[in-house]
């Protein structure tokens, strides 16, 4: 609900902003464009894509859950495939939760009783394995969203439009290796219905087109100050998800972090590719896109893990499958696979980028569950933080994005702000861990 009243608000209220801005561009100076090349339209064409099956799909899920299908189920291979789908096996929860929550704890006391030297070893392979991962990650990303494919001194180049394959191309790999692992490797019983991996899944498929859109209108730099202020969405989506409650320090570290994306935003000179109102207004767009809808994946998640105890390599899988047949229906019946074959048939190039970029982001996803499971989520966030700092001084030095002085200072303070958090995170874990001790002695 939280996630479809927010798409409405986004809908209602910042895309009509948004098509003014793109109509009134489209009229001064973008002659020779398609329909399909305003990024509202092919919005709207995915969302048609996406409903073809979400529709039906909920119309089917509510007629079996009223009629009580798992219970009168027969035993063939569609009734089972129905009643996992639909059901699952929630009344196994119960001892899934044993099995489930046993792995992880296990896991991280394993790697506590290993000598200081190899946990040390281990920890550094899991930075490098991230950094790597998602650094040349978030380079290619930028290079096949802003590179004009093809231009030399006496032809034009063309720029690749489709965001919604490259999301296709990275889900489809990070599936296969997600059956891989389940299936080299031991798992917990699974309990939860499948299909409530959908939503995770479409708000998952949503934040990366936003995120691949968004390039075509604001600088890297400028996207990953945006991601790093995403922790206030992510609180008001929690509150609206979970119910959570949050601490006065984890408020003053989001105020710290909107004022130093404020300050980079306000002060960058690139902080738009171009001067123009139409640009910053569907870059904000687009951003905001970007934010609400991955605020809302995490949350989601996080509501699973917690009712179902699944491993994360489970939720890897389930969340990767719905999106490649999401993205797989919508593509074929906008043509996209034919038009992005094509382009890949003009430009080799273009093919080796985005299987590397695919690649990435399937072996960050390894890395970012092994690391979670070895040294916990405090251990991973420092590592993904200083991650966001190196990517931006990346792609200054590659792309030249100028920086003021100004604009650097908000970053630290950006940065300065989740070190903070993390801080006092971990000290009031530690402060309650060491409640019963003291009460004891």
């Amino acid at each position: 609900m939280a996630i479809l009243c927010g798409g409405l608000f986004f809908i209602l209220f910042l895309m009509p902003f948004a098509i003014l801005g793109q109509s009134s561009g489209n009229s001064s100076g973008a002659e020779g464009k398609s329909l399909e090349d305003i990024w509202i339209v092919r919005l709207a064409l995915n969302l048609l894509g996406y409903a073809t099956i979400f529709v039906p799909g909920a119309l089917l899920i509510r007629y079996l859950r009223q009629s009580k299908y798992n219970e009168t189920a027969g035993p063939g291979c569609l009734s089972n495939m129905a009643v996992l789908c639909v059901f699952g096996h929630e009344k196994d929860a119960s001892s899934a939760v044993e099995e489930g929550g046993a792995q992880p704890v296990s896991a991280q006391k394993k790697m506590e009783d290993q000598p200081l030297s190899k946990r040390a070893m281990v920890l550094f392979i899991c930075f490098f394995g991230l950094q790597a991962s998602y650094l040349t990650w978030g380079v290619l990303q930028e290079r096949i969203m802003t590179h004009e494919y093809g231009k030399t001194d006496t032809t034009p180049g063309e720029y690749f439009q489709n965001s919604q394959f490259l999301v296709f191309v990275n889900r489809i790999l990070a599936f296969v290796i997600s059956l891989l692992v389940i299936f080299f490797q031991h798992q917990p019983k699974h309990t939860a219905p499948l299909f409530k991996y959908s939503f995770s899944s479409f708000s998952n498929i949503m934040s990366s087109w936003f995120q691949y859109e968004a390039l075509k209108f604001v600088s890297f730099p400028t996207q990953v100050l945006a991601k790093a202020s995403k922790v206030i969405p992510v609180m008001l989506m929690g509150k609206l998800v979970s119910k959570k409650q949050y601490e006065y320090y984890e408020y003053l570290t989001a105020v710290m972090i909107s004022v130093g994306v404020s300050l980079f935003l306000l002060t960058s000179q690139d902080a738009t590719k171009h001067g123009d109102t139409v640009t910053t207004t569907s870059g904000l767009c687009l951003l905001v896109g970007y934010m609400l809808f991955d605020s809302f994946t995490s949350n989601w998640q996080g509501e699973l893990f917690t009712q179902y105890k699944m491993s994360s390599i489970q939720m890897m899988a389930g969340v990767n499958l719905f999106s490649c047949l999401l993205t797989a229906v919508s593509l074929i019946e906008q043509g996209g696979f034919i038009d992005s074959a094509a382009f890949m048939l003009r430009h080799p190039d273009f093919v080796v980028h985005s299987v590397i970029l695919s690649i990435c982001s399937a072996t960050g996803q390894l890395f970012i569950f092994y690391t979670i499971a070895q040294f916990g989520a405090v251990s991973f966030i420092i590592i993904m933080t200083m991650r966001q700092g190196f990517a931006i001084l990346l792609s200054c030095l590659i792309y030249g994005h100028p920086v003021t002085i100004v604009g650097i200072l908000g970053i630290f303070v950006v940065f300065a702000a989740l070190f903070i958090r993390i801080y006092a995170s971990q000290r009031k874990k530690a402060l309650k861990a060491g409640q019963p001790s003291t009460a004891r002695t």
